[in-house]
C-alpha cells in the first residue's frame, strides 16, 4: 500500500502545482473514517481506496480525481455525509465522490447481452464528468486483482461475469485498453479456469522452447527493415489469454492455427514507407493468404489507418504485423481507431470520433479542473434515460418518459393495469417525468384500464400505440352498446313490430356487414335515425321527412356503464354531474356531447340530433365548476378548502379569476359524487362569513 508521502510525490512528479494539502487531508480523513474495517484479504479496508488512487496516478490524473479515489467509498461504507465532503474538500470533489457512489449502488443485471449493453450506456449517461468513470473503472480493476481472496465461489463468478460483460467493454469504449485487457484476463481466469490454465501453459511452453521469442523476432524484423533503408520502431507483444481463447472459439481453430499469438507493430516515417516495408516483409517471409488488410488506402469509418498482414516466420510460427506511420500511430493511440467501433460490428461510431483523442489531449494539457470538466462532459446518450425496476433490471427510454412509458416498456399488460407509480420509493403521478437512474415501481390493478388522457403525456411509440389500440377497441364496444340502446328506442317508434328477417334486409339495404356495424353507425350518426327506420321498415319515415330531425324519444337512454371521453364527452361549458337533467348532441362520426338541459350552448346544436339521456341508477362522480368570491382577509382560502375537505370533495383545479381590494374571485373545478353532494357544498360555502358569493358555473 502506498504511504501518504509516496502518493503525494507521485502526483507532484507529473503535476507540480497539485494541491498537496487536499491530498493529505483526503488520505487522513479516509483512513480515520474506514477505521478498523477489513477486506476479504484481511488487509485494512483503507488500503483499497489508496491502491485505486495509485492506479489513477499512472494515468497522470489531476489532484481532484486522486482525492476522489481516496474518498470514493466513504459515503457508501462509513457514516460520512455528502455535506461533510463538501465542507472538507469542496463541491467539485464532493460531486465526483457522489457520482462514484451512485454508480456503485447499481445492481448489474447481466443475464443477457442487451441488459449488459444498456447498463454500459447507463454508466456513460450517468457520468457527466469522465473522471467519475475513470475512478469507477480503477475501483473495479483493483477489486478484480483481489478477487481470489473472496471465499464464496458464486460471488466471485458473479463479479467476474459482471466485469466481463460491463466494465471491460466500458473500458474499451473510452480507450482504456490496458484496463480492459487486465480485467478480461482476471475475469477469464475465474470464469474459465481450465481454459485459462491450458492457454497459459501453452504460452509458457512457447517461452521455454524458444526463449524470449518476442524480443528475438522483433529485433530480426527491425534488422530486415533497416537493411532495406527503412528506419522503424518495432515493438511486439503476446496476445492475452482471453483474446487467444476468444479467437479459438470464434474461428473453431486450435492454438497452433492462430496467426496472431504474437503481434508486432512497426512504426515508420510515412505512408510511403509503410508500403515499402510491406514489400520487404513479404519478400522475406511468405504471407498468410487472406490475412492482408489495407486500411491506408481504405481507412475505417472512424479514421483508423494501418497495414495489417500475417506471415510465416522463419521459426515456423505465424505472426501478425501492423505497419503504420508515426502520425497514424498517434491517431490510433489517441482513440480515433477505438476498437469498439469496428470490433463490435457497428457501421459507424456512436460518438464523435474526436471525443477520445480530445480526452487524452485534455487530460495531459488542461490548465484547470474547470477546463477539464468543460471538455470531458459526456453527451453520448443525452437524449436517453435509464431507469431500474424494483429488481434492478434496466429499461432504456427516451428523455421525457413517464411511468406510463416505463410500464409499457416492461410489459403491455403492466401498462394497461397501471394505476400509479413510485419513483425511488415515493408515490408520484403517472405524468411525472422519470430522471436518469430512477427506480420505478408501477402500482397496478386488474380493474384498471388505459385512459385516453394518458396520450397527453406518454411519449414512447409502444405506449401510445397500446393506449390508442385499447381506446379504439373500447370506443367501438361502447359505441355498439350505445347504438343498441338508441336502436331499441328507434324500434319502438315503428308503426308495427319488426319481422324476423327485417334486420338482415336492413343490413343489405344499408350495405353493412353485421349488426355490430349497424349499432356503431347509429351511435356515431354516420346513419341518421330516419335512414335506419326506412331500412328496417320501408315507408316508416314518410315521404318528404327531414332525415336529420329525429322524432321524440319514448324514454331517456341511460349512459351508465359507458366511459366519459370514449362513447361520450361531458361538455366543458356546463360540467354536468349525476343528478342533472341531461341531453346529448349527436353529430356525424363524433362521440355524443352531454350537456345539462339548461345549458345555453344547446342553442348551437341545431345541426345535431338531440338524444334524451339519463345517468342511470347509482351513477357516481363528476366535475363541477364553481365561482367563489372570498373576502380578502387572512384564512379565507383555508375556510373554503376546509369546507371542501369536510365534504369529501376533491379540488381538481383552482384559478384566481379576479382580485380587488376587498374580494378575490376563484374558479374551482371540484370533483363531486352527484348534484345532491354539490348542493350541500354550495350551501355550506354560502353559510360562512368568509365567502361573499358561491355559484355553480
Amino acid at each position: 500500500m502506498l504511504r501518504q508521502y509516496e502518493l503525494v510525490e507521485r502526483v507532484k512528479s507529473y503535476d507540480p502545482d497539485a494541491d498537496e494539502a487536499l491530498l493529505n487531508r483526503a488520505y487522513v480523513f479516509s483512513m480515520q473514517m474506514h477505521g478498523s474495517q477489513k477486506r476479504a484479504s484481511g488487509d485494512p479496508y483503507f488500503s483499497h481506496p489508496i491502491e485505486v488512487a495509485g492506479i489513477l496516478t499512472d494515468l497522470h490524473l489531476d489532484d481532484e480525481t486522486i482525492a476522489t479515489a481516496i474518498l470514493h467509498d466513504t459515503i457508501e461504507d462509513t457514516l460520512t455525509t455528502h455535506e461533510e465532503i463538501v465542507a472538507k474538500f469542496g463541491p467539485a470533489v464532493a460531486r465526483l465522490v457522489d457520482g462514484v457512489t451512485k454508480l456503485s449502488k447499481i445492481e448489474a443485471q447481466t443475464e443477457n447481452e442487451r441488459a449488459a449493453e444498456n447498463l454500459r450506456k447507463f454508466l456513460l449517461a450517468m457520468s457527466d464528468d469522465i473522471r467519475v468513470l475513470l475512478v469507477k473503472l480503477a475501483d473495479r480493476l483493483h477489486n478484480m486483482r483481489t478477487l481470489h481472496f473472496i471465499p464464496d465461489e458464486k460471488k466471485r463468478r458473479r463479479i467476474a461475469k459482471e466485469t466481463m460483460d460491463i466494465y471491460a467493454p466500458l473500458a474499451e469504449r473510452i480507450g482504456m485498453y490496458e484496463f480492459m485487457n487486465e480485467m478480461q484476463t482476471l475475469a477469464f481466469r475465474e470464469l474459465e479456469p481450465e481454459a485459462y490454465a491450458s492457454i497459459t501453459k501453452r504460452l509458457a511452453q512457447l517461452h521455454e522452447g524458444g526463449g524470449d521469442q518476442i524480443s528475438r523476432i522483433g529485433s530480426g524484423l527491425k534488422l530486415v527493415l533497416s537493411r532495406a533503408g527503412i528506419e522503424a520502431d518495432v515493438s511486439g507483444r503476446e496476445k492475452h489469454p482471453y483474446s487467444i481463447w476468444k479467437k479459438m472459439a470464434e474461428r473453431h481453430i486450435s492454438f497452433e492455427q492462430l496467426s496472431d499469438v504474437m503481434a508486432f507493430r512497426a512504426i515508420v516515417p510515412d505512408a510511403d514507407a509503410c508500403y515499402r516495408a510491406l514489400g520487404v516483409i513479404h519478400r522475406r517471409w511468405p504471407m498468410v493468404p487472406g490475412r492482408f488488410k489495407d486500411y491506408i488506402s481504405t481507412p475505417k469509418r472512424n479514421g483508423y489507418r494501418s497495414l495489417h498482414t500475417a506471415v510465416i516466420h522463419s521459426e515456423k510460427m505465424r505472426i501478425e504485423i501492423q505497419l503504420r506511420s508515426s502520425e497514424m500511430h498517434a491517431q490510433a493511440e489517441y482513440g480515433l481507431a477505438a476498437h469498439w467501433t469496428y470490433k463490435q460490428g457497428q457501421k459507424r461510431p456512436d460518438v464523435p470520433v474526436r471525443w477520445i483523442s480530445d480526452l487524452v489531449e485534455i487530460l495531459d494539457n488542461a490548465d484547470s479542473a474547470e477546463e477539464l470538466l468543460e471538455h470531458t462532459r459526456m453527451a453520448m446518450y443525452q437524449d436517453r434515460i435509464f431507469a431500474f425496476t424494483p429488481k434492478g433490471e434496466l429499461t432504456q427510454l427516451p428523455k421525457g418518459s413517464t411511468p406510463v412509458d416505463f410500464a409499457y416498456a416492461v410489459h403491455t399488460t403492466l401498462g394497461n393495469e397501471a394505476v400509479g407509480a413510485k419513483i425511488n420509493g415515493r408515490v408520484v403521478p403517472l405524468r411525472t417525468q422519470i430522471e436518469n437512474g430512477d427506480q420505478v415501481q408501477i402500482l397496478k390493478s386488474k380493474a384498471q384500464e388505459p385512459q385516453p388522457a394518458w396520450l397527453n403525456f406518454a411519449v414512447t411509440g409502444k405506449a401510445r400505440a397500446a393506449i390508442r389500440r385499447f381506446v379504439r377497441n373500447k370506443e367501438r364496444g361502447e359505441n355498439i352498446a350505445l347504438g343498441q340502446k338508441i336502436y331499441d328506442e328507434l324500434v319502438h317508434r315503428l308503426p308495427a313490430p319488426l319481422g324476423k328477417e327485417a334486420m338482415n334486409a336492413a343490413l343489405k339495404r344499408l350495405k353493412l356487414v353485421n349488426e355490430a356495424a349497424l349499432m356503431e353507425a347509429i351511435a356515431r350518426r354516420t346513419l341518421t335515425d330516419a335512414q335506419v327506420l326506412e331500412a328496417l321498415m320501408p315507408g316508416s319515415a314518410g315521404p318528404g321527412d327531414d332525415i336529420r330531425v329525429a322524432p321524440q324519444q319514448r324514454e331517456a337512454i341511460s349512459i351508465k356503464g359507458l366511459t366519459a371521453g370514449v362513447a361520450f364527452n361531458l361538455a366543458p361549458c356546463c360540467h354536468p354531474v349525476p343528478g342533472d337533467r341531461i341531453v346529448g348532441l349527436r353529430r356525424e362520426d363524433e362521440p355524443i356531447v352531454v350537456h345539462t338541459i339548461d345549458c345555453p350552448k344547446l342553442a348551437d346544436g341545431i345541426d345535431a340530433d338531440w338524444v334524451d339521456l339519463a345517468w342511470g341508477d347509482g351513477s357516481d362522480g363528476g366535475a363541477a365548476q364553481l365561482l367563489v368570491v372570498l373576502k380578502n382577509e387572512p384564512g379565507a382560502l383555508g375556510v373554503m378548502a376546509g369546507i371542501f375537505g369536510q365534504n369529501r370533495a376533491n379540488i381538481l383545479n383552482l384559478k384566481l379569476e379576479a382580485r380587488d381590494s376587498g374580494f378575490h374571485t376563484f374558479r374551482v373545478d371540484l370533483e363531486v359524487h352527484d348534484l345532491q353532494h354539490l348542493t350541500r357544498i354550495l350551501a355550506a360555502l354560502r353559510a360562512v362569513d368568509a365567502v361573499s358569493q358561491a355559484d355553480r358555473v
